[in-house]
């Protein structure tokens, strides 16, 4: 069953009304059968007490003489009086001297008088009214009289089937007079929290509340629209804003990317024209230079071709950004072995131990992973060559606060000083000499670019001499 408060509106309002409306019918007619007992009861000691004193005043003689058949008659005229149900006379030594009915046993009268007066006993109201002389204080006895309550009780009885059908007829009323008067209340509340429903769920902040008076709910009614007016405008001129800036930096995006095409066009050029000369003169067929100058031209080749390299990292590089992600799921364990198998001519000749755990399946973008994985083993690859035995291990942990996989990957190379890691992964930065390790510096920059158009954020870890860990996470 739903809790009063996760009810709507709309039934509050009709239950606090047929409530209240209730429990006063239920204290009103209780007060009024309260009121009618209590009068009745009354009532009837009055009643009781007139006619004992009659009976009484009427039982002296006979009981003075000691007039049984008398007194038996005097008392043979209560059945006149119904609610009578029994009487008697006692004598001053508090022995029965007559009765009513005249045949009633012994037992059917209390063993003797009591206190004067009248009490309520098991359903009825019984009387002790002294007989005494009518001029004078002499006491010649002391009559009983027990009255039957049942006439109460069926006035009671026929007073809770009226309150009943009162608190029935008065709740229809009252539902019916709550249906129409609650409207005044619920529909403009109503009205709102559609009008909020609809802007949460579709964004629509054209939409306004329709106002049905001028009372605080009118007065609410007008200040939320004037809130959507605001929010309205606030969100075009942002939206404005926003197409301008989208526009400035598409122009942007596409003037830098013309820009790289060209440069890089520009570029070629003379490079090619530098390495053809370069192998022209390095030609066996060609008269051969001095060792000297033999050395000099091939690094001039190594270094046209280093940058030639760099041009095409930074293409791109560029690139990146424009690319459209194409998510799908995505076997990483496949992925890496394909990658490790590729990396060959890199471990060559060396002793390298790749430990790849099973790693869950990715979604994500297969050709944008697989440049990310290359970068990372690549590099694993590279800043572990110092050592014997490169160790490589690819696996999963679980991110702290949920249940995201973050994978990592971890070699026993070189490392780096953790104070150095806000450099790793910008453009051109770079840890080492290049004469210890070769690279253009763009690469964890592209792996950076590549998680965070997954979703995900990468870092690193290391010590000096150590190694280092690569850790990064994809959104789900």
């Amino acid at each position: 069953m739903a809790r009063f408060q996760d009810l709507p509106i709309r039934r509050k309002l009709m239950t606090m009304i047929l409530v209240t409306s209730g429990v006063v019918l239920v204290l009103t007619c209780a007060a009024f059968i309260g009121y009618e007992l209590l009068t009745f009861r009354r009532a009837a000691v009055r009643q009781l007490a007139t006619l004992g004193e009659i009976i009484a005043t009427e039982s002296t003689g006979a009981v003075a003489f000691d007039n049984q058949r008398d007194a038996t008659e005097i008392l043979a005229a209560l059945k006149a009086e119904r609610q009578i149900v029994a009487a008697c006379l006692y004598d001053l030594n508090g022995r029965i001297f007559a009765r009513y009915p005249a045949e009633s046993p012994d037992r059917a009268f209390p063993p003797g008088p009591l206190a004067d007066g009248h009490r309520f006993v098991d359903g009825h109201l019984v009387g002790f009214t002294p007989v005494v002389q009518v001029k004078g204080n002499q006491r010649f006895g002391t009559l009983y009289l027990s009255s039957d309550m049942s006439a109460m009780n069926e006035r009671l009885q026929l007073y809770a089937g009226i309150a009943a059908l009162v608190v029935l007829l008065a709740s229809l009323v009252a539902y019916a007079l709550s249906r129409t008067f609650q409207r005044q209340i619920s529909q403009p509340i109503l009205e709102l929290a559609d009008t909020a429903r609809a802007i949460s769920t579709r964004g629509d902040y054209s939409v306004r509340a329709h106002k049905r008076g001028e009372d605080e709910l009118g007065v609410l009614t007008d200040a939320f629209n004037h809130m959507l007016t605001q929010i309205q405008e606030q969100n075009e001129l942002l939206e404005k804003r926003v197409r301008e800036r989208t526009a400035e930096l598409e122009s942007a995006n596409n003037e830098l990317e013309a820009f790289c095409s060209s440069a890089a066009h520009d570029l070629r050029t003379p490079l090619r024209t530098i390495t053809g000369f370069a192998d022209v003169l390095l030609d066996p067929r060609a008269n051969m230079p001095s060792p000297e100058a033999q050395r000099y031209i091939r690094m001039i080749r190594d270094g046209s071709g280093q940058m030639s390299t760099l041009i095409d990292d930074l293409l791109a590089f560029s690139r990146l950004g424009r690319q459209a992600l194409s998510r799908q799921t995505v076997d990483l364990n496949q992925l890496c072995r394909e990658i490790f198998a590729d990396l060959d001519p890199e471990r060559r000749g060396r002793r390298v131990d790749l430990r790849l755990h099973h790693l869950p399946a990715a979604d994500g973008d297969p050709a944008l992973l697989r440049v990310a994985f290359v970068n990372l083993l690549s590099n694993a690859l590279k800043y572990s060559r110092p050592r014997e035995t490169a160790v490589i291990e690819v696996g999963v942990t679980i991110a702290a606060p949920g249940p995201t996989p973050v994978y990592f990957v971890r070699d026993n190379g070189v490392g780096f000083d953790m104070r150095d890691a806000g450099k790793l992964f910008g453009v051109f930065q770079r840890l080492h000499h290049a004469h210890e390790f070769e690279g253009t510096g763009v690469g964890l920059a592209t792996v950076r670019r590549i998680i965070d158009r997954h979703g995900g954020r990468i870092w690193a870890e290391s010590s000096p001499s150590q190694g280092a860990t690569f850790y990064f996470s994809l959104s789900p």
